[in-house]
């Protein structure tokens, strides 16, 4: 078996487009000739997806770890392992109802006996374009909805991801024929002309400004797309829920991954009077969990751009009068290992790159409210996020925090976790995305749902051709009264 911690061979990999273009059309043709695979079909696809990853768990693992200098093995098995073999379990269990043709209401125009039903049917060739920070999970659930909706596929991998590519690459085959499932890694302008491809459906998660070029060549096939994008998710902590409670489950969430989650906590509103009781929670908590910078818990930043990025954000910061408070002992980061200690920053400037840019790093922001309205007002005038954290136990202000605060999903007195429910559509709006997928939503997103109306033995539609006689009058009229 290939050794994750050895240069990958990308050799398989395409060079132009000329393998693309050429696998399209082999899957656009396998569709053509076979367009609706049965349930055992799917279900047989579902079921190789989970023996791939039950097969391959270490070298998934020692792959992921390899790519980003050092992963957590735990946080690995749980957002990557565990979450996939989940997602298939759940679609193995709904995809029966799922498939089931709807009925619906016949109107006016038809006798007694016609029928209107509706029918979900594959798209055809979907393409994926994944990014580094959950590889493993943001290419197979995708593949989850995609193939229980009868679909084939196209993935690209990030150029972040070459280890995890290469296994990908090397391993697939073995369970999935290329007309069913191909995988690109990314060798050099490979994700634009992927882009520039004419698929049926085209799914893409990553940051804004890439999404935007994506969504651009997307338009020039009239190729719908999904996006998944991110931005600055907000927590606002209200005064009646319990401190220690908030930050132990934010700081649980905003660490994980080293903070390398486009729905993380970016950062959190604390009532003014509890600014230092959450910063003392924080010293206490993190240590705790990290006890120093080499934790095998604690992962490292992905790559060098990424590390002096965050790095650079913090220094900025502090110069600018911010008070950026590490939370580990010892050393605030290791290059040589792109570790950062989880830091906080207090009196953050609205112009600094913390502010103004998504984190997705270990660092949290702090700010200091003392009317929820204020809160409300400085969220609604920043692009809408993919996630929302109100935590509180107040019914009342919950609801008005959902009602007049505007993302992709909410998770009330918790972090994270609407993500990893299967039976809840996941998407953004706005700046943070367009379109759902997981569970159901999924299946809906890559199907065509296609009305058919069958119609009776007789129709009405035989009084109201012409020529038009007084019968048609009298029922027109009636009916546009």
């Amino acid at each position: 078996m290939h050794d994750p911690g050895s240069p990958p061979d990308t050799g398989t990999a395409p060079a132009d487009t000329t393998e693309l273009e050429a696998t399209l059309a082999l899957q656009r043709a396998a569709y053509l000739a076979h367009p609706v695979p049965s349930i055992d079909e799917r279900r047989e696809d579902l079921r190789q997806l989970a023996r791939f990853v039950r097969e391959h768990r270490e070298a998934i693992v020692a792959a992921i770890a390899a790519d980003y200098g050092h992963r957590s093995r735990h946080e690995t098995l749980f957002a990557e392992i565990v979450t996939v073999l989940d997602g298939v379990e759940h679609a193995l269990k709904h995809l029966k109802l799922w498939m089931k043709p709807q009925r619906r209401p016949v109107d006016w125009s038809t006798f007694p006996g016609a029928r209107n039903r509706v029918i979900a049917q594959p798209l055809g060739v979907v393409g994926v374009i994944v990014p580094w920070n959950f590889p493993l999970n943001l290419s197979l659930l995708p593949l989850v909805s995609i193939f229980a909706a009868g679909n084939r596929a196209m993935v690209k991998m990030s150029e972040n991801s070459r280890h995890l590519a290469h296994l990908m690459l090397t391993r697939l085959p073995q369970y999935f024929p290329r007309q069913k499932l191909a995988v690109f890694d990314e060798t050099g302008g490979v994700g634009i002309a992927f882009s520039q491809l004419p698929f049926d459906h085209l799914l893409f998660t990553g940051s804004g400004v890439t999404g935007r070029s994506v969504m651009a060549a997307a338009a020039r096939n009239l190729c719908p797309v999904t996006l998944e994008l991110g931005g600055k998710s907000p927590a606002v902590i209200c005064d009646d829920y319990p401190l220690a409670k908030a930050a132990e489950r934010i700081l649980f969430v905003k660490l994980f991954n080293a903070g390398q989650i486009c729905t993380t906590v970016d950062h959190v509103f604390v009532p003014e009077h509890r600014v230092g009781d959450f910063v003392e929670l924080a010293r206490r908590i993190v240590p705790a969990r990290y006890p120093r910078l080499d934790s095998p818990d604690l992962t490292a930043v992905i790559d060098a751009r990424a590390f002096g990025r965050i790095t650079a954000a913090l220094a900025e910061a502090e110069t600018r009068g911010a008070s950026v408070i590490p939370l580990l002992p010892g050393p605030r980061w290791d290059e040589s290992t792109r570790r950062i200690a989880p830091h906080l920053v207090l009196d953050l400037p609205a112009d600094c790159e913390l502010a103004t840019r998504e984190i997705f790093g270990p660092v949290l922001p702090v700010y200091a409210y003392t009317a929820l309205e204020d809160v409300i007002q400085r969220i609604n005038a920043q692009p809408r996020p993919l996630a929302f954290y109100p935590f509180s136990n107040d019914r009342t202000r919950v609801q008005l925090l959902i009602e007049r605060v505007i993302s992709g999903g909410v998770s009330i007195n918790d972090a994270l976790f609407h993500v990893a429910q299967h039976d809840l559509p996941f998407g953004g709006v706005g700046a943070s995305g367009m379109g759902h997928y997981h569970g159901h939503e999924g299946f809906l997103t890559f199907s065509k749902l296609r009305p058919v109306f069958r119609q009776a033995r007789f129709s009405p539609l035989k009084f109201l051709a012409p020529p038009y006689g007084r019968l048609a009058t009298t029922i027109l009229e009636f009916l546009s009264r």
